[in-house]
């Protein structure tokens, strides 16, 4: 539904379909003949985090799960940073807004594209755009944005890649957000051990520090020091690849 994956609709992101992608790798990767079907992982980077690890629950062919800079793109959707953003009033106004995409995009066939995570105003507007990020950022713009736009407009850069190419997401992307909270079924992960990395710039640690709490069965939390977000995704100075390694080794004899 991204990149060069076939089919319609387009630019869509979705809970169930991302974490049904890790059971048909498992599906793949299983019935290679040079694969040990006894020794598979998964690894979740930033918002497809909270999909490996529902998938891991579910799916017991999947014997240890990493993250690195994990999102649990539910909450960060639905409730916004921290579970502290929306009032019942402005929740309210955010699903009327999205009843008002998926409305025009059926009587259309259209695709809208819109933001996935939605703002609400003090006029009580949804704000909302079709493009990720501008040509050009401020001078003042939020360090946050300054990162993934450094990452997904410069040195990741794809033309075909949404965020990357700069356009917003199919605007009833967070229909399936609000459905379904992927961390409902942590306790399924039982005994299949989770590590979790994180850095201590940033500010999606929330998201790991949260479910590492939640956690029973065998866990660890790795807090890379100086680490940013968007760090974890491709900086390899600050990647604990030694730690994964190690993880992975441990838990796939």
């Amino acid at each position: 539904m991204t990149g060069e994956s076939g089919g319609e609709r387009r630019n869509m992101g979705s809970p169930e379909i991302f974490t049904e992608d890790y059971h048909a790798a498992v599906d793949f990767v299983t019935n290679l003949k040079f694969v040990n079907p006894e020794q598979v992982g998964a690894i979740g980077i930033c918002g497809l985090s909270g999909m490996a690890i529902t998938a891991a629950g579910s799916d017991s062919r999947i014997k240890a799960v990493a993250t690195s800079a994990m999102y649990d793109m539910s909450e960060s959707i639905s409730d916004h940073y921290n579970g502290a953003y929306y009032t019942t009033e402005q929740r309210e106004l955010v699903k009327k807004h999205l009843a008002k995409m998926r409305d025009e995009e059926a009587k259309t066939g259209k695709s809208i594209r819109g933001a996935h995570e939605l703002e609400v105003d003090a006029k009580g507007s949804v704000l909302t755009f079709d493009t990720m990020f501008p040509d050009k950022l401020p001078a003042d713009a939020n360090p946050v944005i300054r990162d993934f736009y450094g990452y997904y407009v410069g040195r990741a850069y794809h033309p075909r890649a949404i965020n990357s190419n700069t356009l917003a997401w199919d605007s009833t992307t967070p229909y399936g957000f609000f459905d379904f909270n992927l961390m409902d079924n942590i306790d399924e992960l039982g005994a299949t051990p989770v590590l979790l990395i994180t850095g201590d710039k940033a500010h999606s640690k929330y998201f790991s520090d949260n479910v590492y709490e939640k956690i029973a069965g065998p866990k660890e939390e790795i807090v890379v020091p100086g680490a940013t977000h968007v760090d974890l995704y491709d900086q390899m100075d600050k990647i604990p690849f030694d730690r994964l390694i190690a993880f992975f080794d441990e838990n796939l004899k």
